[in-house]
């Protein structure tokens, strides 16, 4: 019997679907060590909602669901939705505070629009490829 894993090329590793500013890594952190229970890490997805169609959303984990999309990036971890992978490829996530406001900003080469508001966007799933 031939052993086929020697013949294989090795597999290159996957890119990370986001990437956090050291900003945002840094309040993904403060946020899972101060959470009031268990914490995987902040599970990040998008919905149906606003005058632009869709939102982005942020909420604790209590645990990685099997298909989420683990991203360990700057010793923070977040966990994508599935439903949402498509929709935020690429994305780089960042976290502003100004006199107003503290939030978390995505930048997604994948938003085609958004609302004056800032708090909805129009966002064009990545296209798969075979």
């Amino acid at each position: 019997m031939t052993d086929l894993t020697a013949t294989r090329p090795a597999r290159r590793p996957r890119p990370q679907a986001v990437r956090l500013t050291e900003a945002a890594a840094d309040r993904i952190r403060q946020l899972t060590e101060a959470a009031s229970g268990p914490c995987a890490g902040l599970r990040i997805g998008v919905k149906n909602g606003g005058c632009a169609g869709q939102e982005y959303t942020v909420e604790y984990a209590e645990r990685v669901e099997p298909l989420d999309e683990v991203v360990e990036d700057k010793g923070a971890r977040v966990l994508i939705d599935p439903k949402a992978i498509l929709f935020l490829i690429g994305s780089e996530i960042d976290f502003q505070v100004t006199d107003l406001a503290s939030k978390f900003v995505f930048r997604n080469p994948n938003q085609t629009d958004a609302c004056g508001c800032g708090e909805s966007v129009t966002i064009t799933p990545v296209a798969q490829t075979a």
